[in-house]
Formats: C-alpha cells, structure tokens, sequence
C-alpha cells in the first residue's frame, strides 16, 4: 500500500465521529422504541384487566384540574363554601342556609309589622281614632265629663265651695235671674267687696243702696243659705238688711212686702236672733213676713252669687225632671216660668 493510500489521522477521526453519530442514534432510537413498546404493552394490559365502564383514575382530567391531593392539600370546608359563592349562578350550603333565615327573620318580623294588630291595640286604636259606633260616643262622653270635671275643680279652687256652681230652679228672681241660669258662687267671705258688712261677704240692699253696690240688676248682695229644717234645695235670695236679736224692724221694713199692720202682726218681729231680712226680688213678700224662714244667720250661708251663665242650668234641671223639655224651651225663648214660690237654687253639680 502507497503511503498515499493510507488513512490519516484525521480520516481515522472522522471515521471514528460518523460512527460514533451512528452508533449514538442508532441506540437512542432503540431505546425509544423498546420504552415506547413498553410503555404500550403496559397500557394495553391494564386496560384489558378494567371492567368496562370503569373510568381511570389515574388519568388526570384537565378540565376538573388535579385528581389527587396530599394531606396538607386537602381543602377546608370554608374554602369549599368560599369557592361556591365565587362560582357564578352557584349558592353554598351555608349562604342557602343564611338567606333561608334571613328569609324567615324578614317573614317574621313583616308579618308582626303589617300584620292585624292584637285586641287590646285594636280596641286603644279604635278608641282613639274612631269617627262614628259606640266606642266614638263613649269618648265623646268621657271626654266632656272630664272637660266638665276639670272645669269644676278649677272654679272650685277659686271659690272655695263645692259645688261652685248652682242651677236656678225657679222665677222669684227675676228679671234678674231666670230658670235655668247656672250661677257661679263664692264660699262666705271670699272675694268679698270692702262694703262688705262681715266676714259672710254679704252686702245688704240697705247699705247698697248708700255706697252704690249692685249686683244681678239692683243693690246688695244675692246669697245662697238653707235655714234649719230645710228639705229641698237651697234658696237663692237677696239680702235686704240685717237685724240684731229682739228688734223690732218693723219701721225699717217696706210696707211692699208684707201686709202687717205693726210688729206684732208681722211675723218674726221682734227678731228672735240675729240675721238677714231676704227677698226674692220677684217675689211681693220678706222671706221672713211669709214664714219661709226666720231671719238668715251667718252660718246658714252657703255662699255668694257673683256670675251666672244663661240656659246652662236647664241641663241639670232636665235631667233631674225638675223641668220638662217643652218649659226648658219657652225659657230659653223668653216665655219664663211663673213665680211661684221663693227662688230655689239646686246645688248639684251640672254636666
């Protein structure tokens, strides 16, 4: 062999690389084929040895994400139920179970607020509240007995007597006091004027008549008193004059109202004490001429006329069948009633 016919080194080397290339490929490819092989003679007997309809679990499922978790990956019941909320169109145990409660709260408390209010609601609201039926005329009634009684107390804190308030009960007193005016009264001594002639506040015709003190339409004071005896109602009179014990008041008297001829023909002259000659001013006779009572002692007073309100009185009157309706109606319409007798005062409270 010529020397120019052998190899050189660097053939040799390049030999030596294309094999070792060759060899290199060639035995990656044989090992990707046997691990290939393998891999499917593995896959094929597992899947002849499942049952049909079994799915495998080994096999990940890309769209539910990892099959599998370890101890520390396995996910608490707050996150499951965190991630149901967040999953849209999806409510979580708990939420269900909070808005079913929710629910129930909200059921409960609207029923109580739009519900039928209970009985004794009912009955207060309805009291209150209602224009027409029985329960609007007991308040009515309720109210203006308490108006009426309020009204009272007050005029009793003024006068002083109870009950502050009395109702004529017939005409001896008229022109100036008519049947059914209500006549507000002051106790003995309250409110009383200076010319006063004592502590009863009572200022007579007599002395009237000299200082110019009216009251009711002419002089002197108009008082309420109930002589010793007396069954029926109060008498509303004038005071005329006063008399001591034993004197003979027949020259002071006027010859208008009485018939007697001295003191001896008239009665309760002499005085038998002291007290007030009385008259109604409708009347043609002294209380004390007719026998209708022995001169007024202070303690028999019951008070003092000062003020009297026209028709109020009737209410009483009718309720008491002291006054039938049709005489309340020719009163109040200026027929009046007869004067027949002293002028009375009932002293029960009006409504």
């Amino acid at each position: 062999m010529d020397e120019g016919d052998r190899p050189t080194d660097s053939d040799e080397s390049a030999g030596r690389d294309e094999r070792t290339d060759e060899e290199s490929a060639a035995a990656s490819e044989g090992s990707d084929d046997g691990a290939s092989g393998e891999s499917a003679d593995r896959f094929s007997d597992e899947s002849a040895d499942r049952l049909p309809g079994e799915s495998d679990d080994r096999l990940p499922d890309e769209s539910a994400g990892p099959t599998s978790f370890g101890e520390d990956d396995v996910p608490s019941d707050s996150e499951v139920e965190a991630h149901s909320r967040d999953e849209p169109g999806s409510l979580g145990q708990g939420e269900a179970a909070t808005g079913q409660r929710s629910a129930s709260r909200a059921g409960g408390e609207s029923g109580i607020e739009s519900g039928e209010p209970t009985a004794d609601e009912s009955l207060v609201h309805r009291f209150r509240h209602d224009r027409e039926g029985a329960l609007m005329w007991i308040r009515e009634m309720l109210s203006s007995v308490a108006v009426v009684l309020l009204v009272g107390l007050l005029l009793f804190g003024v006068s002083g007597v109870w009950p502050p308030m009395v109702a004529v009960e017939s005409g001896s007193m008229e022109p100036n006091m008519r049947v059914g005016d209500l006549v507000f009264v002051t106790e003995p001594g309250r409110l009383a004027p200076d010319v006063a002639e004592n502590g009863v506040g009572v200022v007579t015709h007599e002395v009237g008549q000299k200082v110019d003190y009216r009251t009711f339409g002419s002089y002197g004071s108009v008082m309420i008193y109930t002589p010793p005896g007396r069954t029926g109602a109060p008498i509303i009179h004038r005071a005329m004059f006063h008399v001591t014990k034993g004197e003979n008041w027949y020259d002071r008297a006027d010859a208008e109202y009485h018939n007697a001829v001295d003191c001896g023909s008239l009665a309760n002259c002499p005085a038998p004490h002291d007290g007030y000659i009385t008259l109604g001013d409708n009347n043609g006779a002294y209380d004390q001429a007719s026998g209708l009572s022995p001169p007024v002692r202070a303690e028999w007073v019951n008070g003092v006329a000062r003020l009297r309100v026209p028709y109020l009185g009737y209410i009483r009157l009718i309720a008491t069948g002291q006054v039938e309706l049709n005489e309340a109606i020719a009163g109040a319409v200026g027929s009046g009633l007869p004067a027949t007798g002293p002028g009375i005062a009932s002293t029960a409270p009006t409504a």
